[in-house]
Order: structure tokens, then sequence, then C-alpha cells
């Protein structure tokens, strides 16, 4: 059945959440790469290395390449190295059994967040859950922690006004006192009480991140490292953007853009597509296009759900202005990316 996808984009389905309509569970879908890479794994001796070693190498690649060309190039090959780990682990003793399941753990939240970047927010829960049923079998208590506050962020982007705060606050009690998953926690604590409409307690969580940036800097965790003064400006702008601050929050995601590290060549196509929205909510439209086409770029690059969720929002509130000449060409190119996508989907 062939998908509407400007209908379900835009009533806020991503694309990787349309792709997933009617294809069932999110368990495994064996691609048919598993035994090979069982056996490279196997064989990570010959170039000095282990079974766990290499899969730990491998994961920071498959980090890398999300974070430059997004979800879709990364997704069935850490499928795939889930299904490797756990074939591992069937003939693996003590500690090397031990660091399997840690690295199933690792590599499930990842699936998680490639799942939530494509705009699946059911199957990107449904391997939060498994990762957090999986930490709790290592007993690493900063990997729980991290899972559950990526729980609290998930809960954010999906505007769960029920579970978001809870989840944060959670995860607050999990993590250290001082530490940098309690600060990143803390941060989607504040984005949560924005959404509910809170401003204050918002506002005064957001205050509490920045005092303990300085600090956080120096946990030796390995969880959150990317928490940064950026970072948390795009949480504030997001917030603000949720109080209908428009002005305030086009501002934020602007400065934040610019603080933005080299490389979060995705996420930066996020932050602008936010940005427009923003603008567009403060009635400028020919600056909400303009930014809404170079997101738009980023989007067709990277296949990003998480974009186009936003580009979709953005398409709507321009239609006041949609004979503007800046906005009618971002309403054009954008319909032009669905129909590319589907046709793609199609063959």
């Amino acid at each position: 059945m062939a998908l509407d996808r400007r209908a379900l984009l835009r009533t806020g389905v991503g694309l990787g959440a349309a792709a997933a309509v009617g294809a069932g569970s999110p368990a495994f879908a064996d691609s048919g790469a598993v035994p090979g890479l069982v056996r490279k794994a196997r064989a990570a001796s010959a170039y000095g290395s282990t079974p766990v070693e290499h899969l730990r190498r491998t994961r920071r690649l498959l980090i890398d390449n999300d974070n430059l060309l997004g979800p879709r190039h990364a997704l069935q090959a850490v499928r795939d190295h889930i299904q490797v780990i756990q074939e591992l682990r069937r003939e693996a003793k003590g500690v090397d059994r031990r660091d399997l399941m840690e690295l199933q753990t690792q590599y499930g939240e990842f699936l998680s967040w490639l799942y939530q970047d494509m705009g699946n927010p059911k199957a990107a829960s449904y391997w939060l859950d498994r990762a957090m049923q999986w930490s709790q079998t290592v007993g690493d208590t900063d990997l729980s922690t991290y899972v559950m506050a990526r729980k609290a962020q998930l809960a954010g982007d999906t505007a769960d006004l029920v579970d978001v705060v809870d989840l944060a606050e959670a995860a607050q009690r999990m993590a250290r006192p001082r530490s940098r998953l309690a600060t990143v926690a803390r941060t989607y604590e504040a984005y949560g009480h924005a959404l509910r409409g809170d401003a204050d307690e918002s506002e005064r969580a957001i205050d509490d991140v920045r005092n303990a940036l300085d600090g956080a800097a120096s946990d030796p965790t390995p969880w959150g490292v990317w928490l940064n003064a950026s970072y948390v400006e795009i949480h504030r702008a997001q917030g603000l953007e949720a109080l209908g601050k428009h002005d305030q929050a086009a501002d934020g995601f602007a400065t934040a853009i610019r603080m933005m590290p080299e490389g979060y060549h995705r996420d930066r196509g996020v932050y602008m597509a936010r940005q427009a929205v923003a603008l567009a909510g403060a009635r400028a439209p020919e600056q909400a296009a303009t930014i809404g086409m170079h997101a738009l770029m980023v989007a067709e690059d990277t296949g990003s759900g998480r974009i186009t969720n936003e580009l979709a929002r953005l398409d709507k509130a321009l239609i006041p202005w949609q004979r503007v000449p800046e906005v009618a060409e971002f309403r054009a190119a954008f319909d032009s990316i669905l129909v590319h996508e589907t046709e793609t989907d199609l063959t």
C-alpha cells in the first residue's frame, strides 16, 4: 500500500516511522550478514585484537557515521551486531561474558537512538526497554542511569507530559550526586517542565545545569560526554519555544548552533529546523523559510525523521505566508523531497 507521506509527516509522523508502518514488531530481521560478522569478530586476534575490542571499535565507528550521515546508514549494521554479540555470548565465560553483555546494552541503546532519529518512537522505546533490562544484568549503575536519562529524553521528544519529568527525576535519583549524568537528566527535566508550561521550574533547572557544567566536565564516566554549553542552550531554546516565547527561542537556537563543535552534521540540521519553526512563530517567514531550506538539505542527506518532523511543523506554520517567494520555494522543495522519499521506498 502506498503511503501518503505528506499526510503522515504533517500529523507528526517521521519518515522513519512511515517506513515502518505495517512492518510489525521491531524485533530482528536477519540481513544475512550476521554469520560473516561473527566469523570476523572471532578472528579479531589475527589483527592483534579481541572480539570485545573489535566490537567496541565498530560501535565508535558507527556512532561517527551516524553523526555525519544520519541513522539510515547505520541502523541495519547495529541490529546485525547485536545478533553477533548474542551469538558470541553463547560460548563466552567470566569477564568476557560480562563485557559482551555490557556491549549488547550499549548497542541496544544506540539502536534506540537511531530509531528515535528516524522518527519511530515506538521502536526507540522498545530498544530502550531492552537496554534497561540488559543494563541491570551488567550491574553498571552509570550505564543504567544513562539509559533512564535517555528514556526521559525520548519522552521529551514525543511531548509525553505524563512521564518526561518523572523519568528525568528517576535518572537523577539513580545518578551519583553532582555527576555528569545527574546534570544530563536535569537538562531533560528542564525541558519537561517547559512542555508542561512551568516556566519558572524550567529556568531554575537550566540554571542548575549551567552551574554544574564545570564540575560535570571532570566526571570520568564515558556517558554523556557531549554535554556542553551548546547542548544546554539548545534545550533552553526548546523550552522557550514550548512556552511560546518564539523570539527568545529563535535567538537561543542561533546562539547554540554557533557554539556547536564540528562533526554534528545531522544534529545541526535538527536544530536549524527547530530554529526555523521558532522564527515562523515569531512572524519572520522569510528567515524561517531560508533556514528551513538549509535544514531540508541535511534531512535529504541523512534521512533524519527528527528533521522532517520539524520541517513538517514549519511547512504548516508558513501557510499564512505561502505567497512569499522564500516560503513558496521552501514548501515546493519540501513536497519534492517527500515525493522522492515515497518513490524510493516503493522501488
